[in-house]
């Protein structure tokens, strides 16, 4: 059995990465798509090279992702529970007021015009277009539903509610640890469903637990997928890569609730990257290389920071000049999160985990007594050391 005690799961940074890059090409490809011919759309959308531009679904990448790295630390003896709250609050939080600074910044140095963009289209419907404080506030709150000065930040909604949920994930993960072929096709039934019935809570929590099911059975996923001949790891990657974009590539059905199946399977889609990122030794070379790992670090910097800057260049330019706003958006943004990484997101860190330490050992209840919820969830066999645990994931990259 392979153990992760002393393994860093490099691969995963630069899964993390590329899903942020892909979200911005799927910012950029929404200002070309009413200048676009339906059958360049098509092309772009309806055949594999959706890949490059499957931004939502590269959230649910995402949420396996923090599924995954944010339980494997509460799996450790010992976990603080007040030290990571307070921790992870931070982290998720100063971000993303710092984003919605930048973009309410940007909003009022340069006022958007709706004569400017294509009637109808992502920028009209879904960017602000004026601010107020009401609206900041309940955007930084991250309990609203839609979210206009920067609309990624939907997906942190669902990182926080996973986040405050944690403890119940653990128990239920490891309660389901032997029988985690039931568990995963619970939780793909229950995606499926919340597509079905529209109720988005059903949509991606069960992705979350899809990756915290991972983190439970990681050393005898580690070792049984490496142990796979390199073709049925290939084999899964490209069903996993299918499964992400089914609903895209089944378009001639949408509106059938086969359509809404394939689109509740794209979960299970993005699990299936994430297994081949932990388990497969050349994927984990190819994302542990120097571009993918550049990306994965500055990636959550580069998710917070791109929609804004699309939306003001295409406001400023004009969406008709779409080609340009590509050409200065794609390195703009990469740029804007690295600097963005530099200035908030590093210092961020330092602070969280000061704090994480500080709320640690000033309360000798961050840590649950035997018999609590701390003991259910970090019992002796979780087999894991806190000495090389992989580094949190990326608060989503939507």
């Amino acid at each position: 059995m392979t153990s992760t005690a002393n393994t860093r799961l490099t691969g995963l940074d630069g899964l993390r990465g590329i899903a942020a890059l892909v979200v911005v090409l799927y910012h950029v490809s929404l200002v070309a798509r009413p200048f676009l011919s339906p059958a360049e759309w098509s092309l772009l959308t309806q055949t594999p090279l959706k890949l490059f531009t499957a931004g939502t679904e590269s959230v649910l990448v995402f949420f396996v992702l923090s599924g995954l790295v944010v339980t494997l630390p509460a799996l450790r003896d010992g976990f603080g529970w007040l030290g990571y709250y307070g921790g992870r609050m931070l982290r998720l939080y100063l971000p993303v007021w710092a984003s919605l600074a930048l973009a309410a910044l940007a909003i009022a140095l340069l006022p958007r015009d709706l004569a400017s963009v294509t009637p109808d289209s992502w920028l009209a419907r879904g960017n602000a277009l004026v601010l107020s404080w009401p609206q900041l506030l309940q955007e930084g709150s991250l309990w609203k539903a839609s979210y206009d000065v920067n609309n990624v930040l939907w997906s942190l909604r669902w990182e926080l509610v996973f986040s405050l949920s944690l403890p119940l994930f653990v128990i239920v993960a490891r309660a389901l640890r032997r029988h985690w072929v039931f568990a995963a096709v619970l939780a793909t039934a229950a995606t499926v469903t919340g597509r079905l019935v529209d109720v988005d809570a059903l949509v991606y929590l069960p992705v979350f637990f899809l990756g915290a099911l991972m983190a439970v059975r990681l050393p005898e996923l580690r070792s049984a997928v490496g142990a796979w001949p390199r073709l049925g790891r290939v084999a899964l990657a490209v069903a996993s890569g299918a499964l992400l974009i089914g609903s895209w590539l089944g378009r001639p059905i949408e509106g059938t609730i086969g359509a809404d199946v394939l689109w509740g399977l794209a979960g299970v889609g993005a699990a299936g990257l994430v297994v081949v990122a932990v388990g497969s030794p050349t994927a984990e070379r190819a994302l542990s290389s120097a571009v993918p790992r550049w990306l994965g670090k500055i990636s959550f910097s580069l998710y917070l920071v791109q929609a804004p800057l699309i939306g003001t260049l295409a406001f400023a330019l004009g969406d008709a000049h779409w080609k340009l706003v590509a050409a200065i958006a794609i390195p703009g943004s990469l740029l804007l999160g690295w600097l963005f990484h530099l200035v908030v997101e590093r210092p961020t860190h330092r602070l969280a985990k000061l704090v994480g330490r500080k709320l640690q050992s000033s309360s000798t209840e961050s840590t649950l007594p035997a018999g609590s919820l701390n003991q259910q969830i970090t019992g002796p066999h979780s087999g894991l050391s806190g000495r090389a645990m992989p580094r949190e994931s990326v608060e989503s990259p939507s």
